[in-house]
């Protein structure tokens, strides 16, 4: 059944149901929380704490619980990812971040290689998020290097960035499998997670991944603009380097030495001051899902696209979206004619149901555990529908 009667039974057994008192209530069906995490009501307050208390009055004081605040918020994201303590850092944003391990990355292929040295060839898919593709090519043209725009054949790649979660259609890739199949050529992969972390289950130990990054204002919850992150494996951490030298991944940071020795861990890929009020806000959101936990959340979110899944089908909706549970993340994409995708956008927005678009031809109904009710679902799918005859 996927009536509202339905969406309704299914919100009164959600064992996650009482998580979403801990967000602000935004008063519209809101089914975007893949684009932007809904504001928890703590971080309102945490913002204001830092603000009033620990810089109006604490003032340079505050450095004192401030500095490890990048390792601290990352020790909250680690097991949401299957990561262990000392491997997550929280910095910078995500495009920043992965610009550093895609150059982490050229030296741990390069040290797996035989043979002499050559131009870099890298793989990215064509249709991959856009500043995954850019960061690619602009490394490339900066060191002469070669874009393969396809990860099916990795022979001779040296770098694969990957998205786990396809941002259009919410198509899963098999983490563990690829990182081997990746191995197996002699391609070291960095992992987007940015549209996986928070939404599904992500273990990123297990699957032996080398070096990943993503976001934290998607289904974390970190607030518009949070700092993005970096996991860097511990077997590797101690012998990769990354281009952006700063101050916060020196060794003794206050000795204020002249040669730059970083720290053994992840917090060699800090840089300079990071922005205490976003990483404040972030620890909120992260918190918030650590404690939830990842396999509840996970179970909920494929619960979630199932029902919608379903609701399109009840209405006659195109979605590309895998029907295999195993395979999608948390979000439904409903295909539109590209000719009306705007209107059609307009219009639910009209009519306070927020969903997110993607050219030329997608809506994207995003299905946020924490905080997205099978009802949210029902009536925005319902409304696509009546928008669509």
């Amino acid at each position: 059944m996927t009536d509202r009667a339905t969406a309704e039974e299914l919100d009164r057994d959600d064992r996650l149901a009482a998580w979403r008192l801990q967000f602000v209530d935004p008063g519209v069906v809101y089914l975007d929380g893949n684009s932007l995490g809904m504001a928890p009501v703590a971080t309102i307050d945490r913002v204001g704490e830092v603000l009033n208390g620990e810089w109006a009055d604490g003032l340079i004081r505050s450095w004192d619980h401030w500095l490890d605040l990048p390792s601290r918020v990352g020790d909250r994201l680690a097991p949401i990812i299957g990561a262990p303590a000392g491997t997550v850092v929280v910095h910078d944003s995500t495009t920043v971040n992965l610009y550093q391990a895609i150059h982490a990355a050229l030296g741990l292929a390069a040290s797996r290689r035989e043979g002499g040295s050559r131009p870099p060839v890298f793989a990215v898919d064509g249709s991959d998020f856009p500043t995954d593709r850019y960061v690619v090519a602009g490394i490339a043209a900066s060191l002469s290097g070669r874009v393969v725009p396809s990860v099916d054949v990795l022979d001779g790649v040296d770098v694969a960035v990957r998205s786990l979660v396809d941002y259009r259609t919410a198509e899963l890739a098999d983490l563990a499998a690829e990182t081997e199949r990746a191995r197996a050529s002699g391609t070291v992969v960095v992992w987007d997670l940015s549209h996986a972390a928070g939404a599904v289950e992500v273990d990123v130990a297990a699957a032996g991944v080398d070096l990943a990054v993503g976001c934290s204002y998607k289904y974390l919850n970190g607030g518009p603009g949070a700092p993005g992150w970096t996991y860097v494996a511990t077997a590797v951490s101690g012998e990769i380097a990354q281009p952006i030298w700063g101050w916060f991944a020196q060794r003794d940071q206050f000795e204020m030495g002249d040669a730059f020795q970083p720290e053994r861990d992840a917090r060699r890929f800090l840089m300079g001051t990071p922005g205490i009020l976003g990483l404040a806000a972030a620890e909120v959101g992260i918190g918030i899902v650590a404690d939830a936990g990842i396999a509840d959340i996970a179970a909920k979110g494929r619960l979630l696209t199932e029902f919608a899944l379903s609701v399109c089908d009840e209405h006659g909706l195109q979605s590309p979206t895998p029907r295999d549970s195993g395979r999608r993340g948390a979000h439904v994409a409903v295909r539109v004619d590209a000719d009306d995708l705007d209107d059609v956008h307009r219009a639910l927005t009209d009519r306070d149901v927020i969903v997110d678009k993607r050219r030329p031809d997608l809506l994207r109904v995003g299905c946020s555990p924490l905080t997205t009710r099978f009802v949210d679902v029902y009536h925005g799918l319902t409304a696509i529908a009546e928008e669509l005859r």
